[in-house]
C-alpha cells in the first residue's frame, strides 16, 4: 500500500484538503496528516483523522500513539510528501532551510524528489519575486508542484494563486506514486 504524508498549512484552501485525504483512502492509500498550528485555526485534526482513520500530527514534540519520537520517521517512510496549501510561508522556509515547526521540519527530512507542493495564496503573493525564486529553487532540486489556477480568491479577487481543485491534485499524486 503506497504512503503519503499529506502537510496540510494555514491557507484557507486548508478545507479542499478534507476532499484530497477522503479520496486518496478511497484509492487504498494510506494517508498520514500532518497539520501546522495555523492550518488547525480552519480544519480540525478531529476531521482528517477521520478521514484517514490515522493519527494526525500537530506537534513537533507529541507524538500520537506515543511509540516512536522520531517524526522525521514520516518524511523517511513516505512515497510521497504532498503539502496542501504549500503557503508562501512553508514555501519561504524550504527554499531557505529553515526548520521552526512540525512541517518544515518534515520537508527538510523529506527526500525532495518525494516533495510535491499544491501552492495557495493571494495573486500578489505568488507574483512577488521572493516566492517566485524559492519556487524555481525548489523546482530546480527536484520538488515538483501542482498549480496554482487561476480564480476566485478569499481576498475578493481574481488571480493565479489559487489551490487546484482536489481531483487535479488527486490525480497527480495517485499518478506519481504508480496508483491508477
Amino acid at each position: 500500500m503506497a504512503k503519503i504524508l499529506l502537510c496540510v498549512c494555514g491557507g484557507i484552501a486548508a478545507y479542499k484538503v478534507c476532499a484530497v485525504a477522503s479520496y486518496l483512502k478511497q484509492q487504498q492509500v494510506d494517508v498520514t496528516v500532518a497539520m501546522s498550528e495555523a492550518a488547525q485555526k480552519l480544519v480540525g485534526p478531529a476531521t482528517f483523522q477521520a478521514l484517514t482513520a490515522n493519527p494526525v500530527y500537530t506537534d513537533l514534540w507529541e507524538h500520537p500513539g506515543g511509540k516512536d519520537p522520531q517524526h522525521i520517521r514520516l518524511a523517511r517512510e513516505a512515497d510521497l510528501v504532498l503539502v496542501a496549501p504549500a503557503t508562501a510561508n512553508i514555501v519561504g522556509k524550504l527554499a531557505n532551510g529553515i526548520a521552526d515547526g512540525l512541517i518544515a521540519t518534515l520537508l527538510l527530512a523529506a527526500d525532495p524528489k518525494k516533495v510535491m507542493l499544491a501552492p495557495a495564496m493571494n495573486e500578489g503573493m505568488w507574483q512577488h519575486p521572493a516566492m517566485q525564486r524559492n519556487l524555481k529553487f525548489l523546482q530546480e532540486i527536484g520538488i515538483r508542484t501542482i498549480g496554482p489556477a487561476t480564480g476566485w480568491q478569499a481576498c475578493q479577487t481574481v488571480g493565479v494563486g489559487r489551490m487546484s481543485e482536489a481531483d487535479e491534485i488527486c490525480r497527480e499524486v495517485l499518478a506519481a506514486i504508480g496508483v491508477k
